[in-house]
C-alpha cells in the first residue's frame, strides 16, 4: 500500500514539472499550447495547416504572391480559410441574384483582386504584439491603437486591447486587434474590427497573427470583395 500511495506521489510530482516547463516555452491562448518560433517561411507556416489554412494559400498562389510570403520580411493577419469561403459564397449569391455564372474556382476570380485583399492585411515589417499601442474600442479618444500602412498601401488601424479581470479594466489578458478604416475623414468612426485568435507567430521571415474566424469575411466588408471580384471579371473556370 505504501509503494502505491508513492508512487501515486510521483506521478503526480512529474505532471506537476511537465506543465510548468510548457509554460515556461508556451503560452496558451484558443489553440492551447502553442510554440512561438517556426522553422521556415511564413508560407511555410501556412502550408502546413491546411486544415485552416488551405484557402489562404491558395489564393496567395492566385495572386502571384508566394515569394512574398516566403522571401520578404513581413507582418501577416493570417485569414482562416473559412474568411474566403465566405466572400465566395457571398460573390456566388449576388452573381445567382443577378442571372451570372457562379464561381467554383478561386482562380476565376482575377489575381489582383485577391491581391489587393491580402495586401491590406500584410505589413512591411515584424510587428509583435508588444511593439503595438493600445486601443479600447469603446474609448477611442482615450486609446486609439494606430495607424499602419499596409503592403497595399491603403491605411489599417492596429491596436491592443486590455481585457478586465475580476471587473478592473486593462488587467486581463491582451488582444491585437486589426480594424479597417471606412472613412479616412473620420478614422475612429464605424471601424470593422477583427480580433486576433493566435498572435507572434514567428517563422523564419515575419510575424503572423491569425485572425479569429468567426463573423469576418475576406475584405472586411463582403460587398467590397464582391464588388471587387465582379468589376474586374469573372473567368471561366479551367478544366
Amino acid at each position: 500500500m505504501y509503494k502505491i500511495i508513492k508512487t501515486i506521489i510521483a506521478v503526480f510530482i512529474i505532471a506537476a514539472c511537465f506543465l510548468a516547463g510548457c509554460k515556461k516555452d508556451s503560452y496558451y491562448y484558443d489553440t492551447g499550447v502553442h510554440q512561438a518560433k517556426y522553422d521556415g517561411t511564413i508560407l511555410d507556416y501556412l502550408k502546413a495547416k491546411p486544415f485552416i489554412f488551405d484557402s489562404l494559400v491558395l489564393a496567395i498562389k492566385v495572386a502571384g504572391m508566394e515569394d512574398v510570403f516566403q522571401k520578404e520580411n513581413v507582418t501577416f493577419f493570417a485569414p482562416p480559410s473559412s474568411c474566403i469561403h465566405k466572400a465566395i459564397v457571398n460573390l456566388n449569391t449576388d452573381l445567382r441574384n443577378n442571372g451570372k455564372d457562379t464561381v467554383s474556382q478561386l482562380g476565376q476570380v482575377q489575381p489582383q483582386v485577391w491581391k489587393d485583399m491580402l495586401s491590406e492585411y500584410l505589413f512591411k515589417g515584424t510587428y509583435l504584439l508588444k511593439d503595438i499601442p493600445q486601443i479600447d474600442t469603446l474609448a477611442l479618444s482615450a486609446f486609439p491603437g494606430q495607424g499602419y500602412v499596409s503592403y497595399g498601401g491603403r491605411t489599417m488601424n492596429i491596436g491592443v486591447f486590455y481585457n478586465s479581470a475580476n471587473g478592473v479594466k486593462y488587467v486581463g489578458y491582451r488582444q491585437l486587434i486589426l480594424s479597417f478604416i471606412p472613412d479616412f475623414s473620420n478614422p475612429t468612426v464605424g471601424l470593422l474590427n477583427v480580433p486576433i485568435a493566435t498572435s507572434d507567430i514567428q517563422p523564419t521571415n515575419g510575424v503572423i497573427h491569425a485572425l479569429q474566424f468567426q463573423n469576418h469575411v475576406l475584405g472586411f466588408d463582403s460587398r467590397r470583395f464582391i464588388t471587387a471580384a465582379e468589376s474586374a471579371g469573372i473567368s471561366k473556370p479551367t478544366q
